[in-house]
């Protein structure tokens, strides 16, 4: 077993992370005795974690089948599925029918045919805390998202200004950037670092993939140490620091400030792991497009959605002024490390062992 250093603020992640865990066993009758907070836990992230825990254990006792099976879905996705390509995404929609159209408004968790989880979706997740922090950090990074945007719709959508608007709200600047505690090994450059310490925001997202998808969290946890390791050994000093400070347990995120999203995929997605996708702000009218399930989703502010987003295409509209951080994992840093890919999550073995401490991992 290797310690999770305490001077890490990923050590603060995890407790967070076991307690998130304790407390949706208890509220889905897994587990029989009260969970009482972690008493390094500030009383604020306490509070956060106990609404997730909620939210989380709600959409957990409401799934929602589909005829759809993820390995078959997968395998005939190829290097067109960018989810831009009408002509392609009709051929795949041929081929994958989905039955109605849907739209939900309550947490829900959906499953394929295999009981595999494709989407957990979590209205109201998102404290009035951690939204408020998301606000000022993203008011901050202002220099940034406004360098960010390019004028090349085909090949840079994602950067491109026509997608994006002006705030009514004189400090937030619109764009899209990249972060990430070191970019080596993961095939682009960053825009920037994240805010330093325990951010409250990399915390929640971390804390629901430990319920959500616990083989991809505790191989992304292994990832960080293991890479720390590395780091060390290399004499890579400045790498070690960014990851002592990164307290996700995912290595990359994504800030994005008043963009209309068209339908898409992310083809650096892995069709079994989870994006963990967090919205916030001051704005009405938000609405999430499932294209391919025939779903829309009420995406209001202090939503989250997790899924894979290359299986998912999906697309965002709204009114008003939308922040959305996007936790995702780039499978070549895990590659590189040599951990081996999680499996797509199963409904039915959702890890109900609260006895994993988080102050260790294999």
């Amino acid at each position: 077993m290797t310690p999770i250093l305490t001077d890490w603020a990923l050590h603060t992640t995890c407790i967070a992370g076991d307690f998130v865990h304790q407390l949706f066993a208890f509220h889905v009758g897994r587990r029989q005795q009260s969970v009482l907070p972690p008493l390094t836990l500030d009383v604020p992230t306490m509070l956060a974690c106990q609404q997730l825990a909620r939210v989380l254990a709600d959409a957990y006792l409401h799934p929602i089948h589909l005829d759809l099976d993820m390995i078959r879905y997968n395998e005939a996705l190829n290097k067109r599925s960018t989810g831009r390509i009408t002509k392609h995404e009709e051929a795949l929609s041929k081929k994958f029918p989905h039955s109605s159209q849907k739209l939900l408004d309550t947490p829900s968790v959906l499953v394929d045919s295999g009981g595999r989880i494709i989407l957990w979706y979590l209205p109201e997740a998102i404290s009035l805390w951690i939204q408020a922090d998301m606000e000022e950090a993203t008011i901050g990074m202002g220099h940034l998202l406004k360098t960010s945007m390019t004028s090349g719709e085909e090949t840079h959508w994602r950067t491109y200004a026509g997608y994006f608007h002006k705030s009514d709200r004189d400090p937030l600047t619109p764009g899209c950037i990249n972060m990430a505690p070191c970019w080596f090994q993961q095939g682009r450059e960053p825009y920037g670092f994240p805010p330093t310490g325990v951010f409250a925001p990399e915390v929640s997202a971390s804390a629901a993939l430990r319920v959500m998808h616990p083989e991809l969290y505790w191989a992304s946890v292994k990832t960080q140490i293991q890479l720390a390791r590395w780091a060390m050994d290399n004499g890579l000093d400045e790498i070690y620091t960014r990851l002592q400070l990164w307290a996700s347990v995912l290595n990359c995120t994504a800030v994005i400030c008043n963009r209309q999203c068209p339908l898409h995929r992310d083809p650096r997605s892995t069709p079994e792991g989870f994006d963990v996708m967090t919205s916030v702000g001051h704005y009405y009218d938000g609405l999430m497009t499932l294209s391919n399930l025939g779903i829309q989703l009420r995406y209001n502010s202090g939503a989250m959605v997790a899924c894979s987003g290359l299986i998912v295409r999906h697309g965002v509209t709204f009114t008003g002024d939308h922040i959305v951080w996007t936790w995702f994992m780039r499978d070549s840093l895990h590659n590189f490390l040599g951990t081996p890919r999680p499996q797509y999550a199963s409904y039915m073995n959702i890890d109900w062992d609260v006895s994993v401490s988080a102050w260790t991992i294999v």
